[in-house]
């Protein structure tokens, strides 16, 4: 009776017609000087081949017992296929070795034998431990070393090499792991050992002999880049994931906002007898509360409709609390990365793929962006208009807008310019037939990374494409998003009434539609979380420039305007997070 196959071997193959053969005969070959007839297997994870390597390892297959065939009709990536190929494995100890042996079979023995005696969990060979005989070309060594000190000195791995192809691992504790690797190709491996780390393990490095047997896969460029990319992910994963919880992120937006309007009132001259002005009188405090809470239903409408033009239909409810803890996660990150948070949780809780989730919220973004620059455009023409004719109880004085305030009306230009171009290609797009970008892409590349990329952004345009086929979409959310956007400037008329009841109505709405139209395009600038600072900075200096009132008073409204309004939004995004379950550390994953 023949042994149980305690020993599985994979070799991954991508193109390898030229190798495959010979490195599962010479890979056999060290097998059976070392293990019993029958204990051992060898695997080849053919990886969406476009050349002859799947005939000829379904032939090797045929001809040797202990070969099986694991085919992929669609390329997976490195990481992916020995994942599916350890899944089907028989043996206890689970190998992989690069399919050109770069790395010399000598040392398949120690690497197998070290794990089945059960005196580490995870053994590697390593091309720079001391003692290992490594040829590799210069610049070559020099991109390895520089990528391995990176992964030791932020990740705080204690290997020299993550990156050799040929590696063993036990069984058991290797599908502990394999349930937390995001990474499908080249960085699976860093992946694995630095987790099997973390997670105490026991891992032996060893030194070996390599040498490369041809031409790498690996794309200097593109592939450097991703693995830069994959060490600042697990960074975050270990380092920055654990510290954000709720009050954590609390305690952060709250500090960035009082240092913000800290600095802002020292060198403005803020005068805290306002705050206590504002405050005695509950009434236009509350108005301005419950003005502004009447838009966030109207948000979920909004978002409820562009989804339904994608084929989704979810609940008013759930959209809207969706909303709230994206927004409040956009408190703690610049540049609207808490965005993303949403896309997350359509993904998570509905099935809604990414690619629809980031597409709908793409689609929002541009009629935020349209609408609000529509805003400031309608009122800076009418303001200059007002101006010539006979209408005396305009106050606005448009020429003596500062400099810098200027230098935001310039800006909100540039941006709406920008919202335009990109509105006309989105119609351009909707009205041509099929999707060109993965042949365009194929011009430049037709690897994996190219691959997946281009069929990302084609679903990405065909859900933009969707959105657009529909006219009444157009209208519908066009409407909606001045309504929201009408609501938010109500809380900044009344709030800057409150304190100067003497400015006159049609002064008091031109002069605050324009200032927080402007001030919610400074916000569009990556510079801070929540935009706050920016959107205090755009609309004093507005609010000071068109009404003529002091920059203390103007700066008191805005404060007060963007504290209204972000309270409101941390206080959402903490109810809907414990209703839909969802922490704020849980929605700012990497995934």
């Amino acid at each position: 009776m023949a042994p149980p196959v305690s020993v599985s071997v994979v070799l991954p193959a991508y193109n390898e017609s030229s190798t495959i053969t010979s490195a599962v005969e010479d890979t056999l070959d060290h097998l059976k000087s070392f293990l019993p007839p029958g204990s051992y297997e060898l695997i080849i994870a053919e990886d969406g081949c476009t050349d002859d390597t799947p005939k000829i390892a379904s032939d090797l297959a045929i001809k040797y017992d202990e070969v099986r065939h694991y085919h992929s009709p669609s390329r997976l990536g490195r990481g992916e296929a020995l994942n599916r190929a350890f899944e089907i494995a028989k043996g206890d100890v689970l190998v992989y070795l690069d399919s050109d042996l770069a790395t010399d079979n000598v040392h398949l023995e120690q690497l197998i034998t070290a794990v089945h005696s059960g005196s580490v969990d995870i053994a590697t060979g390593s091309r720079w431990f001391p003692g290992a005989q490594t040829k590799r070309p210069f610049h070559r060594s020099i991109l390895s070393k520089g990528f391995n000190t990176l992964v030791r000195f932020l990740l705080r791995s204690k290997l020299y090499d993550h990156q050799c192809g040929f590696k063993s691992f036990n069984r058991e504790i290797f599908f502990k792991l394999s349930p937390s690797l995001k990474d499908t190709h080249w960085f699976w491996d860093t992946e694995i050992l630095v987790k099997a780390q973390n997670s105490n393990f026991n891992v032996l490095e060893f030194p070996v002999s390599w040498t490369p047997q041809k031409d790498t896969k690996v794309d200097i460029a593109r592939d450097v880049f991703a693995m830069a990319i994959n060490i600042l992910r697990l960074w975050v994963e270990f380092y920055i994931s654990p510290r954000i919880t709720p009050l954590n992120s609390s305690i952060f937006g709250f500090f960035i906002s009082f240092l913000a309007l800290f600095l802002m009132g020292y060198y403005l001259d803020l005068d805290l007898n306002l705050f206590y002005t504002f405050m005695s009188n509950p009434i236009y405090l509350l108005l301005s509360i419950f003005i502004y809470l009447l838009s966030w239903p109207i948000r979920g409408i909004r978002y409820q409709k562009i989804l339904s033009q994608l084929g989704f239909q979810e609940s008013l409810k759930f959209l809207t609390e969706s909303i709230f803890l994206s927004q409040t996660c956009n408190l703690v990150f610049p540049a609207r990365a808490g965005d993303a948070a949403r896309a997350y949780i359509l993904k998570s809780k509905k099935k809604i793929p990414y690619v629809s989730g980031f597409a709908s919220l793409f689609f929002e973004r541009l009629f935020d962006l349209l609408t609000i620059t529509t805003l400031a455009g309608v009122v800076f023409i009418l303001t200059s208009l007002l101006r010539s004719g006979s209408l005396s109880s305009l106050d606005i004085t448009v020429g003596n807008i500062s400099q810098s305030g200027k230098i935001a009306i310039r800006l909100a230009i540039l941006v709406a310019i920008f919202v335009l171009f990109l509105l006309t290609l989105i119609l351009i797009s909707s009205k041509t037939k099929g999707n060109r970008i993965s042949r365009l892409l194929k011009i430049f590349s037709n690897d994996l990374y190219a691959q997946r990329f281009s069929s990302s952004l084609e679903h990405f345009v065909e859900n933009i494409q969707k959105l657009t086929i529909n006219p009444a979409i157009f209208v519908r959310v066009g409407v909606l998003s001045l309504i929201i956007w009408s609501l938010d400037v109500f809380v900044a008329i009344i709030i800057l009434y409150s304190f100067d009841p003497s400015i006159s109505l049609l002064t008091l709405i031109f002069t605050c539609f324009f200032a927080v139209s402007i001030g919610n395009l400074a916000k569009v600038l990556p510079l801070s979380p929540g935009g706050i600072g920016l959107y205090e900075g755009a609309f004093t200096l507005l609010v000071v420039s068109l009404a003529g009132v002091s920059p203390s008073l103007a700066l008191s409204v805005a404060i007060i305007d963007h504290a209204i309004k972000n309270f409101i939004t941390i206080l959402g995004g903490s109810i809907s997070s414990l209703d839909l379950n969802l922490s704020l550390k849980s929605t700012l994953q990497i995934k």
